[in-house]
Order: C-alpha cells, then sequence, then structure tokens
C-alpha cells in the first residue's frame, strides 16, 4: 500500500511518501493512524493529534471509521483552511 504524506506531516515524518505492508489487523484509517504512531518519533509528533488529520482513500476524502481494505493509496493532510 503506499502512503503519501502532506504539508506538515510529510515534514515531521521525514518522506513524501513509502510502500507498507500493513500488519494484521489495521482495519480502518484510525487503526492505520494508531499503527503509524508506532513507527517512531517522527510518526508521533505527525501524527500526536490523529483526530485532525485528514485522510483521502484513493484520492476520496474519507472519515476515520472508513475500511482500509483493498486501498492502493492513502493521503494524510493536516487540517487544511481556505481563502
Amino acid at each position: 500500500m503506499r502512503l503519501i504524506y502532506f504539508a506538515w506531516v510529510r515534514e515531521r515524518i521525514g518522506t513524501s511518501e513509502e510502500e507498507v505492508e500493513l500488519p494484521d489487523g489495521i482495519d480502518t484509517v484510525a487503526d492505520l493512524l494508531r499503527w503509524l504512531q508506532s513507527r517512531g518519533e517522527g510518526y508521533e509528533q505527525a501524527l500526536q493529534f490523529p483526530d485532525v488529520i485528514r485522510v483521502a482513500i484513493n484520492q476520496e476524502h474519507v472519515d476515520h471509521r472508513e475500511k482500509i481494505s483493498g486501498a492502493r493509496e492513502i493521503a494524510l493532510f493536516p487540517p487544511m483552511t481556505g481563502g
């Protein structure tokens, strides 16, 4: 699965994207965010407030309860503001 990170999420994690193989038990976006937090200090800093992270699966914004089974690409964004 391809993970893509934007803005300060990317800066704190230290990469713009990566390919990962998820362990068993990672079924929803919320599960994915918790698992990512456990992968190191940069991930922990980027995702310390997971409720504010916006997520898109295959380029469509989704809720954190969304199942990720079959996803080819998941993107993580910080909160967005308009102008």
